[in-house]
């Protein structure tokens, strides 16, 4: 996300994200723990937001914090949050911590009171000419499909990319593809998708899950497969998709170019599809 839109939200009231303080005691703070949700928003019009309000009651229910919002109640601090911040094309950003406590100790606190922290950035540009990747180790946690806060990894992952001249790590686990440092992976072979299968190693992408859906629309099949990176690199095309990315064309992975070295014609295809649909929903 890029730099932080003037106005967020703490616990209950909209104020100037300067402004906002959390306790040095939130456990957010102290242990990572902590889950957090993105949500893209293209003209004021939130994209899947019923399915990111899902996983983020997941999370909060796999890491046994109390959801302190029911669902219509989320989706209203979405829609205000965008629109306090201008609306247009932004990503809503939520963060709920177990709360703040009189000690540091590792197992929950009885007592503890969810912190709600949301903000909002503007959403970044395409990248029309298409992404460079690099591959590198999975050193992430074993629960990957909790949206948690505690990302150190990732942000390793990323920094790395970075110096490599890179726009992602495709992060790999005993020689199979998993997904992006902060996206999903699926390649394209002849017209098929190839996407992991769900399963504690990876997110579940809600934005992987609409591109396959617009994907079947324009012809192409998908298939649930385990990668490797011979697999990875022998691929026609490879896309990585994110709340705030949306569908981008990886050309180049580890030195290698990938097809022709231009986003793919099934790429093409399909994001043009995906375009419609944000803005059209």
């Amino acid at each position: 996300m890029a730099d932080v839109l003037p106005i967020a939200y703490l616990d209950g009231e909209f104020l100037p994200v300067g402004e906002a303080r959390i306790s040095p005691l939130d456990r957010g703070f102290l242990f990572g723990d902590a889950v957090y949700e993105v949500i893209p928003v293209y003209q004021g019009r939130p994209l899947l937001l019923d399915e990111h309000v899902t996983r983020l009651a997941n999370s909060l229910d796999a890491l046994q914090i109390d959801n302190p919002l029911p669902a219509a109640d989320w989706r209203a601090l979405i829609n205000e949050l965008a629109r306090r911040n201008g609306n247009g094309d932004l990503g809503v950003y939520l963060q709920i911590t177990r709360g703040k406590t009189s000690g540091r100790d590792h197992a929950f606190p009885a007592s503890a009171v969810p912190t709600v922290f949301g903000m909002a950035s503007p959403a970044p540009g395409p990248k029309p000419e298409g992404l460079r990747a690099i591959t590198m180790q999975d050193h992430r946690w074993g629960r990957c499909d909790i949206k948690a806060t505690a990302l150190l990894a990732n942000v390793l992952a990323r920094q790395a990319a970075v110096e490599a001249g890179a726009d992602e790590a495709i992060l790999l686990w005993n020689g199979e593809v998993t997904e992006g440092a902060a996206s999903s992976v699926i390649l394209i072979e002849q017209e098929t998708m190839i996407r992991r299968p769900n399963s504690e190693a990876i997110l579940p992408g809600t934005t992987t899950d609409l591109v396959v859906s617009l994907g079947a629309e324009s012809g192409l099949d998908c298939q649930e497969s385990v990668v490797t990176p011979e697999r990875l690199y022998a691929a026609n095309e490879i896309w990585l998709t994110s709340a705030m990315r949306g569908l981008a064309a990886v050309v180049n992975v580890d030195g290698r170019q990938v097809g022709d070295g231009r986003p793919g014609p099934m790429w093409n295809r399909v994001a043009t599809r995906f375009e419609a649909f944000k803005h059209e929903q």
